[in-house]
């Protein structure tokens, strides 16, 4: 019968290997902030309203999110019926998502949003005000 022997340092090593793949932090879905790059929005017809997917632990923009859910609608001002349409435009900046509307009455907007972001399994959603200017 043979006997193994283990160096310390083998031993070490093996401990700081299973430490490191068991210490890994996951994010999670209240990590992920939206925000508007503008609050105050011209109103009319052709509106463009911009909001920004934040890592709230990093402070970074994080790109490639797919946005599936918006609704905009007239909340603030006590309207949550009046809703208007939303439609995703190409953006120019990573982390950063346009949107084309009609803002048919100038006030206070609730801009809804929800979105999945590559490697987290829960969904990100977002709930901002922005004003509709004249």
């Amino acid at each position: 019968m043979t006997t193994g022997f283990f160096s310390p340092s083998a031993i070490l090593g093996s401990v700081a290997i299973i430490l490191a793949a068991t210490s890994t932090s996951f994010a999670a879905a209240t990590d992920y902030e939206f925000q508007l790059v503008q609050p105050e929005v011209p109103q009319g017809p052709e509106a463009t309203v911009a909001v920004r997917l934040i890592d709230k632990r990093t402070s970074k923009p994080v790109p490639d999110a797919v946005i599936f859910s918006t609704r905009l609608d007239m909340a603030p001002e006590g309207m949550e019926a009046m809703t208007t349409s939303v439609e995703e435009m190409p953006s120019a900046e990573a982390g950063v998502y346009t949107f084309k509307t009609n803002l048919s009455m100038e006030g206070g907007w609730r801009f809804k949003l929800a979105a999945k972001v590559q490697g987290e399994a829960d969904t990100v959603q977002g709930e901002l005000v922005l004003q509709a200017q004249p």
